[in-house]
C-alpha cells in the first residue's frame, strides 16, 4: 500500500434485531434536551417513532420535534433545523431515518452556532467547523450511504442548481448508531434499490482509483461480492433477515473511511451523479445508476487511449468479482465484460439505467455539466465536454 495515512473511527455500532434496547444507556451520556430528527412521518406508521420517543421519556429527556427532512436536505431546510438547535440549547441531535436525514443532522449540528454562512462556509468553500458542535446520534432506517458511520453531510440548493458534500472531521460522525435491519424491511421497493446502488457506487469510486496492490482493494470485492449476493435475495423477498442484515453491513463499511485508506477515489460518478439531483431533484442512488455505465465505458475508452494505464484494475474487477473468464480475450474485452456483467446485475435488480427517467432533457446536459464538480483522477481528467458526451450516452 502506498500513501501514509491515520485511520480512526469514533462511532459506536449497536447491531441486530434487538439493538434499540442499548438506546437508553446512551442517552445517559447526554443532557436533557433532544432534538429529533426525521422524514415525512415513515417512522410514524413502522412504529418506530413510538418506541424511540417511549425511551426518550423514560430516561426524562425533553424532544424538540424537527420532522419534514427531505429526500435531499435543501439549504432553506438546514438553517430552520439549525435556528431550531441553537434557540432550543439541544445537547443531542437524534437522527431516525436513512442517510438524507442522518447527512442533515451533521449539518444541523455544524451550522447551529456558527456565525458565518454555513451553505457557503461548509459547502462552497469547504472549510471545517471553528464553533461550537452539537453531537450527533443516529438510528438507522434505510441502507445506502453509509451515513451512520462517518462525516459526510449532502446539502442541495435548488435556486443555485448545486448539491454538494462536506465530509465533516471525527467531530461530526454519529457518537453512536443503532443498526436494526428489520427497520429497512418496510422501505419501498424503489427506495430499496437505489440504496443498494449507492453502496456499489461507494466502493466502487474508492475501488477504481491508484494503481498499487492494495490491501483495501481486497476488501472492496468481497464487499462487491457479498453486496451481489444479498441484493438478489433481497429484491425477491425484502423481509429476508440475513440477506438485509448483509446489506445494512456491507453499507457502513463501504463509507465508514476503512475503504479509503491508502486509496486516492474518483468520486466522478457521485458528482455528475448530484448535479442531476441538483436540476431535477431525483433519488441519489438513481441518479448514480442512471451514469454510471457509460462513465465506465468512457473511462475505459480512454485508458486504453492512454497506454491501459489502469485498465488491469477494470480487468481485475470483472475477473474477481464478476468471474469473467478470460480465454481469447484481451484486456479491454475483460474490462468491459465486466462492466457488462455490472449492467446485467442492476437491471436484475431493478435500478434505473437512463437518465432520462429522471427528468433529464438534451437541452439540460450544458447546465448540468456546468453544476458538476471537477477534479482529475487516477485514470481520467474529464473536462466539461466529456461530462455532456457521458450525460448524452445516458439519456
Amino acid at each position: 500500500m502506498l500513501g501514509n495515512f491515520k485511520y480512526s473511527n469514533p462511532t459506536k455500532l449497536y447491531f441486530g434485531n434487538e439493538s434499540l434496547n442499548f438506546l437508553k444507556d446512551e442517552l445517559k451520556n447526554y443532557g436533557k434536551t433532544i432534538m429529533l430528527s426525521y422524514g415525512s412521518g415513515s417512522i410514524k406508521t413502522n412504529g418506530i417513532y413510538d418506541k424511540v420517543v417511549d425511551i426518550l421519556k423514560s430516561e426524562g429527556k425533553t424532544i424538540i420535534e424537527d420532522s419534514g427532512v427531505m429526500s435531499n436536505p435543501t439549504v432553506e431546510k438546514l438553517y430552520e433545523g439549525a435556528k431550531m438547535a441553537k434557540d432550543n440549547a439541544v445537547d443531542l441531535i437524534l437522527a431516525v431515518g436513512g442517510g438524507s436525514v442522518i447527512d442533515y443532522a451533521k449539518g444541523v449540528a455544524a451550522s447551529a452556532y456558527c456565525e458565518t454562512d454555513a451553505w457557503k462556509t461548509y459547502f462552497l468553500e469547504q472549510k471545517d467547523p471553528t464553533c461550537k458542535i452539537i453531537p450527533v446520534a443516529s438510528i438507522l432506517t434505510m441502507v445506502g450511504t453509509g451515513s451512520e458511520m462517518n462525516g459526510g453531510s449532502v446539502i442541495t440548493n435548488h435556486k443555485e442548481k448545486l448539491k454538494i458534500g462536506k465530509v465533516f472531521d471525527d467531530r461530526l460522525f454519529p457518537k453512536f448508531t443503532i443498526l436494526n435491519p428489520e427497520y429497512t424491511f418496510t422501505v419501498p421497493q424503489y427506495q430499496m434499490v437505489a440504496g443498494f446502488f449507492d453502496i456499489m457506487s461507494h466502493i466502487m469510486e474508492q475501488y477504481f482509483s491508484n494503481f498499487d496492490d492494495n490491501t483495501t482493494d481486497y476488501l472492496a470485492e468481497g464487499l462487491m461480492r457479498s453486496l451481489i449476493h444479498s441484493s438478489l435475495i433481497a429484491v425477491k423477498n425484502p423481509k429476508d433477515y440475513e440477506a438485509r442484515s448483509n446489506i445494512m453491513w456491507i453499507a457502513t463499511w463501504a463509507l465508514n473511511t476503512l475503504l479509503k485508506k491508502g486509496k486516492n477515489g474518483d468520486w466522478i460518478v457521485h458528482m455528475i451523479g448530484q448535479a442531476i439531483g441538483a436540476h431535477t431533484n431525483a433519488t441519489h442512488g438513481m441518479t448514480l445508476s442512471a451514469v454510471s455505465i457509460p462513465y465506465y465505458k468512457y473511462v475505459i475508452d480512454i485508458i486504453s487511449n492512454n497506454n491501459n494505464k489502469g485498465m488491469d484494475k477494470f480487468k481485475r474487477f470483472a475477473v474477481n468479482v464478476w468471474n469473467v473468464k478470460q480465454d481469447g480475450k484481451d484486456d479491454k474485452q475483460i474490462a468491459l465484460e465486466g462492466i457488462a456483467c455490472l449492467e446485467k446485475w442492476m437491471n436484475e435488480i431493478g435500478l434505473v439505467m437512463h437518465s432520462a427517467e429522471l427528468g433529464v432533457k438534451e437541452d439540460m446536459l450544458d447546465a448540468i455539466a456546468k453544476s458538476t464538480i471537477l477534479y482529475p483522477t487516477d485514470y481520467s481528467s474529464l473536462n466539461h465536454n466529456d461530462v455532456v458526451e457521458i450525460l448524452r450516452q445516458s439519456l
